[in-house]
């Protein structure tokens, strides 16, 4: 699947028509005249940016509110969510952003927020299964290959991290520690140069999310999926093995999408909120869409929410540690 055709397929699930327990809502939240502003973090054109603006869609058709998104790049995602942080906890702004907002503050010494307190979590929206994709001009076939490759001469290999604190960066550093090998991690700036360098040839691994990284290992000769990061093989990548038939058995890890307001926006604003997004989640056309571009609707009550939230925090802190990692 092309990139284009993952973003055309959010899109359209946007487009898409809710009914029943979803219709047009009524009430003082939100008012006429007043503008929702939906805060991405991120450039456009990433999962995390389309999430969002099918919120902010979501908000127009069943609430008739005024909706903008506004993409404020930069400092891994700092700039746009501290943005949300010191905005007016007025039900007007919201942060669409991922797994990166829960563990910022673990990897960036500027990130002084703690996402718990901070900011109100609102509801997770979407998971994406990871991939573990190699460089085609490496000669193993298979994720065991690698890792016995790796043991014998560790130095051959180095794992591109598409950013610190993203879903592939714990990921990585969990891959490592279940199987014990020491492979050097460069940092990068995105998935797009991560991605680049391996085809290159000057970095040979990467985990990062399912819709990112398989449409580049369509093409074999540059890039090779060796492995996806779930409990089964997945229907739309079935030649892809898991980590588990690689030799490391029970390793699931996704990457995930939610919606965050600042701390102190009313809870009835925030259960509204909440309730039209398990409504839009729960839509089959929604769900075949997003399906589609290797991404898992989700649908919980705030509590489930931010429950899952704490455990991430709790699970990323220890994996870090684990590895004595300094904030930078």
């Amino acid at each position: 699947m092309k990139k284009r055709e993952f973003l055309k397929g959010l899109a359209a699930a946007g487009s898409l028509s809710l009914s029943g327990a979803a219709a047009r809502a009524q009430g003082a939240w939100p008012q006429a005249g007043r503008t929702i502003k939906v805060i991405v973090p991120w450039p456009p054109g990433a999962a995390n940016d389309a999430l969002g603006r099918l919120f902010a869609q979501r908000l127009q058709e069943t609430m008739g509110a005024t909706t903008v998104v506004e993409n404020r790049v930069g400092g891994a995602g700092l700039v746009g969510t501290n943005a949300v942080i010191q905005a007016e906890p007025d039900g007007y702004t919201f942060l669409a952003s991922a797994f990166n907002t829960a563990v910022m503050p673990k990897v960036l010494k500027a990130a002084t927020f703690n996402p718990e307190v901070d900011l109100e979590a609102v509801a997770r929206t979407a998971v994406a299964p990871l991939v573990c994709v190699m460089s085609a001009a490496r000669p193993e076939k298979t994720l065991a290959e690698v890792i016995a490759a790796a043991r014998e001469k560790p130095r051959d290999f180095t794992f591109a991290i598409s950013s610190l604190g993203s879903a592939g960066h714990l990921a990585t550093v969990e891959f490592l520690r279940r199987t014990g090998l020491k492979i050097d991690m460069v940092p990068y700036r995105g998935t797009t140069p991560a991605l680049q360098d391996l085809m290159g040839g000057s970095v040979q691994l990467l985990i990062d999310p399912s819709f990112a990284l398989l449409p580049a290992a369509a093409d074999a000769s540059k890039v090779k999926a060796l492995a996806i990061a779930s409990r089964q093989r997945s229907v739309l990548a079935p030649d892809v093995p898991t980590f588990s038939e690689g030799g490391v058995p029970d390793y699931a890890f996704n990457s995930w999408y939610g919606i965050w307001a600042p701390k102190g926006t009313p809870r009835d604003i925030q259960e509204k909120a909440n309730a039209m997004l398990q409504a839009t989640m729960k839509d089959p056309a929604v769900a075949q869409r997003l399906t589609a571009t290797l991404l898992e609707p989700i649908s919980e009550d705030i509590a489930a929410t931010r429950a899952f939230i704490k455990s991430e925090v709790e699970r990323s802190g220890a994996l870090l540690k684990s590895i004595n990692f300094e904030p930078a």
